[in-house]
């Protein structure tokens, strides 16, 4: 028997694994959908006031921005500190360890439910709710006449676009590990932590970051003091992107593997 990797026991590790987190998993979706309706119905323009605000010759909707990253943070950080937590019950714990799967089919099974599943889930719930109230607004304000954005544009209908299509992917890819990596704190917290994982991986993140960005400061500032600037904005910005993903993708893998060895560590 392969003691490392099965896909067959794999298979069903994540089955029986949906029986117990599956739980959290789907109640914190319904919260999460609750919050984003909630933020839209409030915050949406609304017909009676008058024309809205535009932005590039569409309604202006820049309130998506912050609800997209804050709920989005909380919701990927609360499922992965979630998920590791009958670790820190010794009944429960027993029952985890006594799984007839290896401990890397249990570390992978923990990756898929809190980054592939949590982060894929939660964009899709986004783009769900936004395109709704997008296609609500259009329909809603079908009836006003067409506007002039600028001096020599042409009349154009007042509209809402979706998230997705207003935001620059490709200037920001950067950010795409981003997620990942905060997943992979607070998947770490879960098993690293018995109790009150969640408060303790925060503060613990917290301070992290706040002495690693002051130390980066402090080099940037003293090693840039008698440099000139010879190079264009745009390919510091390109390398400022490059840099935040290539890190943010080695600290994922860097926690990862500490997941994994305090998880072999509970086996034992």
């Amino acid at each position: 028997m392969n003691n490392t990797f099965n896909i067959n026991r794999f298979g069903l590790l994540l089955r029986r694994q949906w029986l117990d987190f599956g739980k959290i998993y789907l109640l914190s979706l319904i919260v999460v959908f609750g919050v984003l309706v909630g933020f839209y119905v409030t915050n949406i323009p609304k017909p009676s006031d008058g024309l809205p605000s535009m932005d590039d010759g569409f309604i202006s909707l820049r309130f998506r921005y912050p609800i997209f990253g804050m709920v989005g943070f909380l919701f990927i950080s609360i499922l992965a500190s979630s998920y590791f937590t009958n670790l820190g019950q010794k009944p429960k714990a027993i029952i985890d360890l006594m799984t007839p799967a290896s401990v890397f089919e249990k570390f992978l099974a923990g990756v898929f439910y809190t980054t592939i599943l949590g982060i894929g889930s939660y964009l899709f719930i986004f783009y769900i709710t936004d395109l709704v109230f997008c296609k609500y607004l259009n329909n809603t304000f079908s009836a006003f006449p067409p506007v002039h954005i600028g001096k020599n544009s042409a009349a154009t209908l007042v509209k809402a676009r979706l998230l997705n299509s207003e935001m620059n992917f490709e200037q920001y890819r950067g950010f795409a590990c981003v997620p990942v990596m905060v997943t992979s704190m607070f998947l770490l917290g879960s098993v690293y932590f018995n109790r009150f994982h969640y408060i303790k991986t925060a503060v613990s993140v917290f301070i992290a970051c706040s002495i690693i960005g002051y130390v980066i400061y402090l080099c940037v500032s003293k090693m840039g003091e008698n440099m000139v600037k010879i190079t264009d904005s745009g390919n510091n910005e390109q390398l400022a992107f490059t840099i935040i993903f290539v890190s943010s993708a080695v600290i994922s893998i860097f926690f990862w593997v500490i997941t994994y060895v305090r998880l072999k560590e509970k086996e034992i």
